[in-house]
């Protein structure tokens, strides 16, 4: 399974090509050249995805019932705007430009790498976002992993 981590600043050319960090292709495995999926993400950012963990992805989706509505909104929506990128020789990606604007990523991005994914925002929007840090931030990872007083993963 990839475990991919990090946020990298990138900038986008004029025709909507950015450079892929380094640091995240060689968690990738160094690949050149590098295969991914592009889409909309859930809030107002791009998903990438490796092409492996799209695959999976794919796979689940495919197991969808296509005759209950909600199976085929969601369908449709997580398709929207989806398209295949691969890194070209000096390790750019072209994103969609329908996917630039639904982000309203113009020039300067952050690509912040988490599990197998990588969320891609427009720089102001990803550090004005976390800049509103919850003050109680140990309550949020009480509630959301559920540690006991003992530091243990609590099985609730």
């Amino acid at each position: 399974m990839v475990q991919l981590y990090g946020e990298y600043e990138c900038r986008l050319d004029a025709k909507g090509r950015m450079r892929m960090p380094s640091q995240l292709l060689k968690q990738l495995g160094g690949l050149s050249p590098a295969t991914f999926f592009v889409n909309r993400g859930f809030e107002k950012c791009i998903m990438i995805y490796p092409e492996k963990v799209w695959d999976g992805i794919v796979e689940g989706i495919n197991k969808l019932n296509v005759y209950r509505q909600k199976d085929r909104n969601f369908i449709r929506y997580f398709y929207r705007g989806v398209s295949s990128v691969t890194t070209d020789s000096a390790d750019r990606v072209l994103i969609n430009k329908t996917l630039l604007e639904y982000a309203d990523i113009e020039k300067d991005a952050v690509l912040f790498a988490y599990l197998d994914r990588i969320e891609m925002w427009d720089k102001d929007v990803y550090h004005g976002m976390l800049d509103a840090e919850p003050q109680e931030f140990s309550d949020l990872a009480e509630q959301v992993l559920g540690f006991n007083s003992h530091g243990n993963l609590s099985e609730e």
